[in-house]
């Protein structure tokens, strides 16, 4: 098994984790980018200036990103992520990885490995454990895939936390899944036992009792507005990661239950505070406060009532 040398790096997806990783890459490799809001004319100028701040080079399309790279990262959405790979893997040949760090089901991941690996390339598949914001480059990854030990040797040289777990494809992905049951679930929890305590008046005492049981979580500190704002901000991503991850426990036999009601919380959520024309970022202060008072005025939960209990089990398939 060869060892990798990652000199030239086609990157597809340039959003949050796009961005953090072209940025910190083109450091110490050449890097092309391709995003299709570049083919948007009221975003392409937004794109075209974040390009130049990272230090990246833009290709003109898929094929244009890609061509001779030695790795090339898909960071796409959820929804798009076999799009892209079937877009992609004929313009792919043999010596090229291929790096899939989108959060879907094991057998999406499988259907975009058929795409890529048709041509020639090597596919790798990827499962981001942690907010890219946070230690970027070095937030942990585990790999799966035929070349994953030897990929995850050559992202080390440039400072991943990478670890391969498989030489099969579905192990990491199916990793990711199932711990996001119970991440983004305490996320959904934390909102709704929130929103409760708020209405009644109750929340010290709520945050006080959380303390109490679970004491090194940090409920009477920034835990809450850790949890919330990750559902006010990136509320809309996490349900697509959550529809995927019901895909999953379907694909197994399991119904998706708390899966499915996750999913459509995170979207409520969004929905609600967007009906206040009101949106959060990480970059400002947060108060799950403010948050919370949003979407308890009577006008807006008569508005959007019902929501909430969509059916959250439905792939989508644009791109």
């Amino acid at each position: 098994m060869g060892e990798f040398a990652f000199k030239t790096i086609g990157l597809i997806g340039f959003g949050e984790a796009g961005g953090i990783l072209g940025a910190d890459l083109a450091r110490q490799a050449t890097v092309r980018i391709y995003d299709i809001l570049l083919d948007d004319p009221a975003r392409a100028g937004a794109m075209r200036a974040k390009a130049a701040a990272a230090g990246v080079e833009i290709g003109a399309s898929h094929a244009a990103a890609v061509g001779g790279a030695d790795l090339v990262i898909s960071a796409v959405t959820a929804a798009s992520s076999v799009a892209v790979a079937k877009t992609v893997g004929p313009h792919l040949g043999r010596g090229q990885i291929y790096l899939d760090i989108n959060s879907v089901s094991p057998e999406t991941k499988r259907d975009s490995a058929a795409a890529v690996e048709a041509g020639g390339a090597d596919y790798v598949e990827a499962a981001v454990m942690a907010a890219l914001p946070v230690k970027r480059v070095a937030t942990p990854m585990l790999l799966g895939g035929k070349r994953a030990e030897d990929v995850a040797a050559g992202l080390a040289r440039m400072g991943f936390a990478a670890a391969a777990v498989a030489d099969t494809i579905g192990v990491a992905s199916a990793i990711k899944m199932c711990r996001s049951v119970m991440i983004k679930g305490l996320e959904a929890l934390t909102v709704e036992c929130l929103l409760g305590a708020r209405r009644y008046g109750a929340e010290a005492h709520v945050l006080a009792s959380l303390h109490g049981t679970f004491p090194g979580m940090g409920w009477q500190a920034e835990l809450p507005n850790y949890l919330v704002s990750r559902v006010a901000e990136h509320g809309k991503r996490r349900a697509a990661e959550m529809r995927e991850v019901a895909a999953t426990l379907e694909d197994g036999g399991i119904a998706p239950r708390m899966a499915a009601a996750t999913a459509g919380l995170h979207d409520w959520l969004v929905e609600a505070l967007a009906a206040r024309g009101l949106s959060f970022k990480s970059n400002g202060a947060f108060d799950w406060r403010q948050a919370v008072d949003a979407v308890l005025d009577g006008t807006v939960e008569e508005a959007i009532r019902g929501n909430g209990a969509r059916g959250a089990t439905t792939r989508t398939t644009s791109s």
